[in-house]
């Protein structure tokens, strides 16, 4: 089995955690027979300063032909004062909509060996794991009309029943394989987009008569996030609240480097941590590569059909934070911390003392 890979690095620390990520991309598709073909592509600011725009047509193109994309993150100060279509984060939201990624997926859950590098108390937050569910191609980031002038600036909340309904529908299914438990979340007190939300996802709930559905005011969500997390197994929310409620959600695992997320449609896919691109911290070996490397567990996963692959890559994760290696933004120890490369390796070398493990039935997944 051969898949084809676009890779789009991006800005800051972006090149640094995805090069981590592709060494374990390698590795695993060793491990598993499956080759992997490469390609990378300029995108976001590094692209504007080349080409003059944050993504090209033939980079777009490269994505509707590849398997799966592997993305950085883009954006920086330095292009702050870009019109809003030439911002590196346009490319973001053009890759989002152009591949029809509707899905996000977040994963939340506390590794034990990093329940202090939270500031959360650790009686709070042992034991939690949960995922958001962002829906991704609706809301403010794409409605119209926008703009501003010298008086006004205005951005559409705008949802579709077609949006609604199908992640809808698919954080039902995920709540049919794990605890039965979906909060959605919304505004629906005050915004009509949200009261629109809340009835589709009320009749799609029909349907799924096993599941226990709750509603919640996002401004309550974000405080009970931190109060008592456990509570949550499938948050179901819109674009703008998901985006936000992700960023809360890194108070849990201790730091946004942490997070990795799956961006899903019909037929694409797109792997990217939740991260920013840093760029105070780019090219110094200090960023942390893990979330990077959970998104490719979760590519293998969701765009393979592997999940053996990425239980490993997990396990080989949690395996390193066990061992007390840390990257700077979840050192908490006073020790030294490691590099960008060293938790990489280190990871690799714990995925394949894993995968040797299982071989002799040493240890089991």
């Amino acid at each position: 089995m051969k898949y084809k890979i676009a890779l789009l690095p991006g800005d800051g620390i972006g090149p640094e955690v995805v090069s981590a990520a592709v060494d374990v991309l390698k590795l695993a598709g060793e491990k598993f027979n499956v080759e992997f073909d490469f390609k990378e592509y300029l995108v976001g600011g590094v692209s504007y300063d080349k080409y003059g725009t944050p993504i090209k047509d033939d980079v777009l193109q490269a994505c509707y032909d590849s398997n799966a994309v592997l993305l950085g993150a883009v954006g920086g100060t330095k292009w702050d004062n870009l019109q809003q279509n030439l911002k590196p984060e346009a490319a973001l939201l053009k890759l989002r909509k152009s591949l029809g990624l509707y899905i996000n997926i977040r994963p939340v859950k506390i590794y034990d060996a990093l329940i202090n590098a939270s500031s959360l108390k650790e009686e709070v937050l042992k034991g939690t794991d949960l995922v958001i569910l962002r829906e991704l191609t609706g809301d403010v980031y794409f409605g119209e009309p926008r703009g501003m002038d010298e008086n006004k600036g205005f951005n559409t909340m705008i949802y579709t029943k077609e949006e609604v309904v199908r992640i809808a529908e698919y954080a039902f299914k995920v709540a049919q394989k794990r605890s039965k438990k979906v909060h959605s979340v919304d505004k629906a007190n005050v915004l009509e987009a949200s009261q629109f939300w809340r009835k589709t996802v009320n009749e799609i709930h029909k349907k799924y008569t096993d599941i226990q559905l709750e509603h919640m005011y996002v401004d309550n969500a974000a405080m009970q996030l931190v109060r008592d997390p456990r509570q949550f197994d499938v948050v179901l929310t819109q674009n703008m609240f998901g985006d936000i409620l992700s960023d809360i959600a890194s108070m849990i695992t201790g730091s946004l480097g942490m997070l990795p997320s799956a961006s899903l449609g019909s037929k694409y896919a797109m792997y990217e941590p939740v991260h920013g691109s840093a760029p105070d911290i780019a090219g110094q070996e200090k960023a942390n590569p893990l979330a990077t490397i959970s998104s490719v567990a979760l590519m293998f996963a969701h765009s393979f059909q592997m999940n053996k692959a990425s239980d490993i890559i997990e396990e080989a994760i949690s395996r390193t934070l066990s061992d007390g290696y840390r990257t700077p933004d979840i050192n908490q120890s006073g020790k030294s911390s490691v590099t960008t490369t060293k938790m990489k390796d280190q990871v690799i070398e714990n995925f394949n003392t894993i995968y040797d493990e299982q071989a002799l039935g040493v240890f089991t997944l």
